[in-house]
């Protein structure tokens, strides 16, 4: 099993930063690696259970299931369902707490899964760099 763990400082409030991520359709407004995605069968992007079908801006296509979501903890995991890469059992999530003294967002993304070993290496800086980092790094750039 693979553990991986990214975590940033967002210059802006948990609210404003929760308002963003918290639509689990929203990524193509602020990750730069999601090309489109939508919900299917019509659910609330809100709903524990709805699954968003996506494509990254490689053509790449995902399927993903919300497994939690808590306006209070300002939190949500989910897994894939469905993917072109060999990330098995891959569940992820997402936690924002707020950093009191300066009005800002401690953020922390973390995934866990299996690959074939072979590709270990490749697979962790995919999700670590290319999507966990990047999508920080967009968050920083839209709030700077």
């Amino acid at each position: 099993m693979t553990d991986i763990f990214v975590s940033a400082v967002i210059p802006a409030s948990v609210a404003r930063v929760w308002g963003v991520i918290r639509d689990f359709n929203a990524m193509p407004a602020w990750h730069p690696l999601i090309a489109e995605s939508r919900i299917e069968t019509g659910a609330p992007a809100d709903q524990i259970g709805c699954v968003r079908d996506f494509t990254l801006t490689d053509g790449s296509r995902l399927r993903e299931q919300l497994l939690s979501l808590s306006d209070s903890e300002h939190s949500f995991s989910y897994s894939i369902l469905e993917s072109e890469l060999p990330l098995r059992d891959y569940v992820a999530g997402v936690r924002l707490r707020p950093i009191t003294d300066a009005d800002a967002t401690y953020a922390a993304w973390w995934a866990r899964f299996t690959c074939p070993p072979e590709r270990e290496q490749e697979l962790i800086d995919l999700v670590s760099q290319q999507v966990f980092q990047a999508g920080f790094d967009a968050l920083k750039s839209r709030f700077a």
